[in-house]
């Protein structure tokens, strides 16, 4: 196990460091770090999210590049949301129309993005790069992730999630998959 901080380059360092040194390459690598609505004042929490979110996830994936290029079929998994398609946040029939939540939504946006760029540049690589939304999941993301509130399990949210990993859903590169289909980026 690697104690990994995506808002620290000083770990993420140190786990490329720690993989190459005992794996000498990387295959998969699912970025799912994630933080709903951080402490501070607006700016802060923004900050936060979007480090956490977005930054994070790709100050990654860009320091394990030349580790998954020694993988002859290396995959990049970013872990999004649903709340992040600006479709849905449009789509006044959407069930989350009316939900601001802005620092978790607008990271997730973000991310989508750099998911989207990663899927173009490391497609050239010979990478196969994927945006997946698990789907409303029991967790300590936020007060209302939990069975109660309807949430799923994670070993529900994560199976679909295995095809991806898996390549059954290649035919699918590109969209911004869940469990079931596909969102609106």
């Amino acid at each position: 196990m690697l104690q990994l901080d995506l808002t620290d380059d000083d770990t993420i360092d140190q786990a490329a460091s720690s993989v190459e040194k005992n794996h000498g390459k990387l295959d998969i690598l699912v970025n799912n770090a994630a933080v709903a609505i951080p402490s501070g004042t607006d700016r802060e929490q923004l900050c936060a999210a979007f480090d956490t979110n977005a930054t994070g996830p790709y100050i990654l994936t860009k320091t394990l590049l030349p580790l998954l290029q020694k993988s002859a079929s290396a995959r990049v998994v970013n872990v999004s949301s649903g709340i992040g398609s600006i479709g849905r946040k449009l789509d006044p029939s959407s069930p989350f129309h009316k939900v601001s939540a802005v620092q978790y939504r607008a990271s997730k946006t973000a991310l989508n993005m750099v998911t989207a760029c990663q899927f173009v540049e490391l497609g050239d690589l010979g990478i196969k790069v994927s945006l997946y939304d698990p789907g409303f999941t029991v967790s300590n993301l936020g007060p209302h992730n939990n069975v109660e509130s309807g949430a799923r399990s994670a070993r529900e949210s994560v199976l679909p999630l295995v095809d991806v990993l898996e390549g059954k859903r290649d035919g699918e590169a590109g969209l911004h998959l869940h469990n079931t289909g596909s969102w609106p980026w």
